[in-house]
């Protein structure tokens, strides 16, 4: 584990964000309406292809690369809404529904299952602070973070996407040299492409149980970093062909505190020393087409939750090392895109959570065999592909297929038979799951999701999601040992996204 200090690094993210909001907020041009679209004076679909925010073009992406100052300086709002609606194929595999609880309260495993609600709310303060600073930060509001005894929940806003550039270009007769420095609280945020670990995952989400299983739950690639951290990052890219980026990483706290702002201080991800984070990427564009082939890795240590973050025995290393493609034809009235990505994520566990594990011993169906030991790691392996179309900037569409494998591992099984014969379930005091519970301890999850579009407006996107699971946890049939199969997780999600 590396130990740089990386105080002043914090100190700095704070600072810098502070700065930019008070220059964004009394900007002395900041007399026009808050979005990207006026900035520049182009239309949405100038950026985002199709108009499908956040999907980039490519000026799209030389307006990100280019520290987001392209344009006239305007006041720096938008917002961003999801209202939606889930339904789970069978909601009587549970624990809750067997006890007679209702989806319309907080503490059931579907809540809000055929209910519309407004998902989520983001506000972003974004644009061009100067010719070669400009800055991206989202504040999110999710209205049922958390349950409460009364069967209702509770809102919470909290730091979403930050990143804040400093962009320049050089440009020669023999050379486009585009570079920058980003400090940011997620890694791969800063990326321009739909296929890194922060954007393939475009449609929100929403908190409640009935919507674990909809396409955005799904898996993706990602870093083992996760989001709301602080981090500083250099990138370059070269005659609009070569990029690279590399950065450190640590805990949003101190000084850099405002990256995880709403998270309480007992929820923060917790970094042990500098984590390096790297991104590698050929582009080339002809006519109408453009292609991307690239590489992304990180190296994190991440505090388990078992003691505090000044134990050295609290901390697993995640290793991640990715390949990720994007393919974009352009020409109105079509769009298409193909995306795919994946990621290897291999996790050594920490002595504490090695030891946590070791102290719960499931059987085998006898009752008295006890399974095999648990390993002192994982290894996880995800891939997603995606193919999306849209026409006239108004309708559209896209087929993705997940397919996540992995070392089957004890320590990773939540359901299991106890001594003496028996599947312990939450249900009888025990201490498995039901729903999304593993009997098996492998982490195999496969499927499709189906989705159409249609946008009546450039910044509203109606839509219709479809989720198909093959495999959930491990296995088709009875993945959590206590009756519920894959099938029993296809999940319909209908949304409208507005942004404003």
């Amino acid at each position: 584990m590396l130990n740089i200090n990386f105080w002043p690094v914090r100190r700095l993210c704070g600072a810098a964000i502070y700065i930019l909001l008070f220059t964004l907020f009394f900007a002395k041009n900041a007399d026009a309406i808050p979005t990207f679209a006026r900035q520049t004076g182009q239309n949405c679909v100038a950026c985002h292809v199709g108009g499908q925010f956040p999907e980039l073009t490519p000026y799209g992406r030389l307006f990100k690369l280019t520290g987001y100052t392209t344009g006239a300086r305007t006041l720096p709002f938008a917002v961003t809404t999801v209202a939606s609606m889930s339904s789970v194929a069978n909601v009587s595999k549970s624990d809750t529904a067997a006890a007679g609880v209702s989806t319309s309260n907080s503490n059931s495993d579907f809540y809000k299952n055929n209910q519309p609600i407004v998902a989520t709310g983001s506000v972003f303060v974004a644009g061009k602070v100067t010719d070669n600073i400009g800055a991206f930060l989202q504040v999110t509001y999710d209205p049922y973070a958390s349950a409460n005894a009364d069967g209702s929940s509770s809102g919470h806003t909290q730091a979403d996407n930050m990143d804040l550039r400093y962009a320049d270009r050089i440009v020669s007769k023999e050379s486009d040299l585009i570079w920058g420095v980003s400090i940011n609280n997620s890694p791969s945020v800063t990326d321009v492409w739909n296929t890194a670990p922060a954007w393939m995952q475009y449609v929100p989400g929403a908190s409640p149980g009935s919507y674990v299983f909809t396409d955005a739950y799904g898996p993706y690639p990602s870093l083992g970093a996760g989001s709301n951290v602080a981090g500083v990052t250099a990138y370059a890219y070269w005659n609009q062909t070569w990029y690279g980026e590399f950065g450190l990483y640590t805990t949003a706290d101190g000084g850099a505190r405002v990256f995880s702002a709403g998270i309480d201080n007992g929820d923060i991800t917790h970094l042990g020393g500098t984590n390096p984070y790297w991104r590698l990427a050929y582009t080339k564009a002809w006519g109408a087409s453009n292609l991307m082939v690239g590489a992304v890795g990180m190296l994190a240590n991440v505090y388990d939750g078992s003691t505090n973050p000044g134990d050295p025995n609290a901390y697993n290393q995640i290793r991640n090392i990715g390949l990720d493609t994007q393919y974009q034809y352009i020409l109105d009235p079509l769009t298409i895109t193909a995306q795919a990505a994946y990621m290897e994520q291999s996790v050594y566990y920490s002595a504490n959570t090695l030891a946590s594990g070791a102290a719960y011993q499931f059987y085998q169906s006898d009752g008295v065999t006890p399974v095999a030991p648990i390993s002192p790691s994982s290894t996880f392996n995800t891939f997603r592909a995606k193919l999306a179309l849209t026409y006239k900037a108004r309708y559209g569409g896209s087929f993705s297929y997940f397919n996540l494998t992995g070392t089957t591992n004890t320590l990773n099984q939540t359901s299991g038979y106890e001594l003496g014969g028996g599947v312990l379930s939450s249900a009888n005091g025990g201490g498995s799951t039901r729903v999304t519970g593993n009997f098996t301890g492998n982490p195999e999850t496969s499927g499709v999701t189906f989705e159409a579009f249609y946008m009546p407006l450039q910044n509203l996107r109606l839509g219709a999601q479809y989720t198909m699971y093959d495999k959930y946890n491990g296995s088709s049939t009875n993945y959590d040992g206590l009756g519920r199969n894959a099938s029993d997780n296809d999940t319909l999600y209908l949304y409208a996204w507005l942004a404003f």
